[in-house]
């Protein structure tokens, strides 16, 4: 499947697009950010919501019709509240994008145009939705509009497998063991980031922390850490900044620059140092994202491993009715 022949497909059926709804859960969700994100940056036609999957069930936006494009992700392909998010809007008129990793699963199903992608080391990172939907989202915008930077986020896009290659090898040689030591000294700790890379921040926190590791975390903006949570900073609490290489970074620098005056545990994943600079510094926003996620698996697993806690083990989830 093709990026330009769904939208083609899209727009041939509905005219136009004038919203696009990007709904999912958990780490499905976390993916669909950066894409709403550059939407909302760059296009002046088409508008973007981003909702968890139940809640765009309970309080569907007014607007949900036949010029809104509803894009859906289920990993699984099973999970209900994704796949009840995709019939509501069918029935609303909207056209309806699923993606899953698992073919005949419920969200592949006839009524929405499914993509089903592959999954697993050494997938590129066009062929994932941290891949896909930017270009879904940058195909739309140069159909209805016109993108000057489309050319150079697909460029982008070619170079990040090798940026997170090597940015693997850099975070395990300098991070991934002090990470595992801060996390046996800190049972609880924060988490900093900006920008479209803050779906990152929030991801790492929930889920390969909270949900893979049971490590208790909190997830926080940058530039909203000095609207209240830093009051707490102070020297022996732990602080873990995600800074960002695109427009944003100067809410990350700004946080850094208190953080090192005001806290003595403090790391920095700093994208600039981890390859983001061989992008186009007008599109690393909408793509830096993947980075972030790749360290963030290698973060867990140097934690899982230090801890004897395998990144598969749940105790509730897909276990307890819920």
């Amino acid at each position: 499947m093709k990026t330009n022949e769904v939208i083609s497909r899209v727009l041939a059926e509905h005219e136009e697009i004038t919203e696009i709804y990007w709904t999912a859960c958990g780490g499905s969700l976390i993916d669909l950010y950066p894409s709403h994100y550059m939407v909302n940056a760059e296009s002046a036609k088409t508008s973007s919501g981003w909702y968890t999957a139940k809640e765009f069930t309970v309080t569907p936006p007014k607007r949900l019709g036949k010029h809104s494009l509803v894009i859906v992700c289920s990993h699984s392909g099973n999970t209900q509240e994704a796949m009840d998010a995709a019939v509501l809007a069918y029935e609303k008129g909207a056209a309806v994008v699923t993606l899953t990793d698992k073919a005949g699963s419920k969200v592949d199903d006839p009524r929405f145009i499914t993509w089903v992608y592959p999954w697993g080391d050494h997938v590129p990172t066009a062929e994932v939705p941290l891949g896909i939907c930017p270009t879904l989202a940058a195909e739309l915008i140069k159909a209805q509009e016109g993108f000057p930077k489309y050319d150079a986020l697909t460029d982008g896009l070619k170079k990040m497998d090798g940026i997170i290659e090597n940015a693997k090898n850099k975070v395990n040689a300098e991070l991934s063991e002090k990470f595992a030591d801060r996390c046996q000294e800190n049972e609880f700790f924060y988490i900093l980031g900006s920008g479209a890379a803050f779906s990152q921040t929030y991801g790492f926190a929930i889920c390969s922390l909270m949900e893979m590791q049971r490590q208790n975390c909190c997830y926080l903006h940058s530039a909203e850490y000095f609207h209240g949570p830093f009051e707490c900073t102070e020297k022996g609490i732990f602080y873990f900044l995600q800074m960002s290489s695109s427009q944003s970074r100067v809410m990350d620098e700004r946080a850094l620059s208190f953080l090192k005056a005001h806290t003595d545990r403090l790391m920095v994943l700093d994208a600039m140092e981890y390859g983001m600079g061989d992008v186009d510094a007008s599109v690393r926003a909408y793509l830096e994202p993947a980075l972030f996620y790749a360290m963030n698996v290698e973060l867990r697993a140097a934690r899982g491993k230090r801890f004897n806690h395998s990144p598969e083990i749940r105790r509730y989830m897909g276990i307890e009715n819920y």
